[in-house]
């Protein structure tokens, strides 16, 4: 059985999710800045709820407490069947495979329940702990992008990291 329940989010999941993610800005910081707050929460639940993106929760079965979130974005359909995979854990559930069963299940719901053909996720090149989980979960390094995304106010480089349903199931 799974340590790990994940499920679409629901705007039951604010108040714990606000509160995870302030417990958790250390932790995150650099790679992520998550919301911190009800209008935060609300502008992400927003886009979760229209549009081409997906937001997940997972939490842990036993106590109910949050492991962490994946985003599903920037989902095209069509030819492409394809989005950008997103995700942040929480300090409490480190170093216990916890976000690896996170994110394994993600990517279960991306090709199995959305039926998407191919996710990437980009991270800067310096994020072991991503590289390593996403290396795990089966995800291929396919290239190297300067200056991709700007955080925290200064564009950042990234590797290409992907995985196509049938290397999955290959697997």
């Amino acid at each position: 059985m799974s340590s790990i329940q994940l499920n679409r989010v629901t705007r039951a999941d604010a108040a714990d999710l606000i509160a995870a993610n302030r417990a958790n800005q250390d932790y995150q910081l650099p790679w992520v800045t998550s919301f911190t707050d009800q209008a935060g929460f609300d502008s992400w639940f927003g886009r979760c709820l229209t549009g081409p993106n997906v937001g997940l929760v997972a939490r842990e079965r036993v106590s109910g407490q949050i492991v962490g979130v994946v985003n599903i974005s920037e989902i095209v359909a069509g030819a492409f069947q394809s989005a950008y995979l997103g995700y942040y854990g929480m300090v409490n559930f480190s170093r216990k495979g916890l976000m690896t069963e996170t994110l394994r299940a993600a990517v279960d719901y991306a090709f199995h329940d959305l039926g998407l053909h191919r996710l990437e996720a980009n991270i800067q090149p310096e994020n072991e702990a991503s590289i390593a989980l996403v290396r795990r979960v089966g995800l291929q390094k396919e290239g190297f992008s300067p200056r991709y995304l700007r955080i925290n106010g200064e564009w950042r480089d990234h590797e290409r990291w992907a995985l196509l349903s049938d290397m999955l199931n290959a697997s």
